[in-house]
């Protein structure tokens, strides 16, 4: 027997369902080792949001994108956000799950510290994971997770450097069906919520931003 047939038809499928999901543009998202000991099955993608600067007006809401897309005169690109999507699957189900798949994800993202400061980020930050999943409908239950918000201080040789309040979400769920497709694009979404970009009106797609020229 072949590995492929040692496989679960439902994980194949949902496998499948993966590759069907519309993604922004604005996020770099590819296939990256998934971890070997959650389940017997897993498969794992890793996320970012990059900015290469953009056109004049364009404006993002938070964090270091409200700055990168300013026009500026370098080239150098700036990462507003990072994430890792992990769907797992055991055959035999898990009575912590509630089911036989769990996606787990995680989301770092820079903030001002203005907004960092916030003693509300935590729940605006679950806010964001709730509002994505409705928005796609994409069903789940047993959901839970942790935001944390992350300082950073910089001395002796790096004194110059200026303190960063990150925010973190490590976030799981069950989702209802081995279809995956929706839970995968509100993660996305919620992604470059938490890199700052504006949400996309209804039945617009956005398109990949140009490198500046040096």
């Amino acid at each position: 027997m072949s590995a492929l047939e040692q496989v679960p038809a439902d994980f194949l499928f949902a496998l499948g369902t993966l590759r069907q999901a519309r993604c922004r543009g604005e996020l770099r998202l590819e296939e990256i080792p998934a971890p070997a000991r959650l389940a017997p099955f897993a498969v794992a993608l890793g996320a970012e949001v990059i900015a290469a600067g953009g056109p004049a007006g364009s404006r993002a809401a938070h964090g270091p994108a409200s700055a990168a897309f300013e026009p500026a005169s370098g080239s150098e690109d700036v990462e507003l956000a990072t994430g890792r999507f992990i769907l797992l699957h055991d055959p035999d189900g898990s009575a912590v799950w509630d089911g036989e798949f769990r996606i787990v994800t995680y989301i770092r993202a820079q903030l001002e510290p203005e907004m960092g400061n916030d003693e509300m980020l935590g729940s605006v930050a679950w806010a964001w994971l709730v509002e994505a999943l409705e928005n796609h409908s994409a069903p789940y239950r047993s959901a839970g997770g942790t935001a944390t918000r992350v300082l950073s201080e910089s001395f002796g040789t790096l004194a110059e450097r200026p303190n960063s309040i990150d925010i973190e979400l490590r976030a799981s769920w069950t989702p209802s069906s081995p279809d995956i497709t929706s839970h995968l694009e509100a993660w996305s979404d919620m992604v470059c919520t938490f890199a700052g970009l504006p949400p996309l009106p209804d039945g617009v797609t956005s398109l990949p931003r140009r490198r500046r020229q040096p």
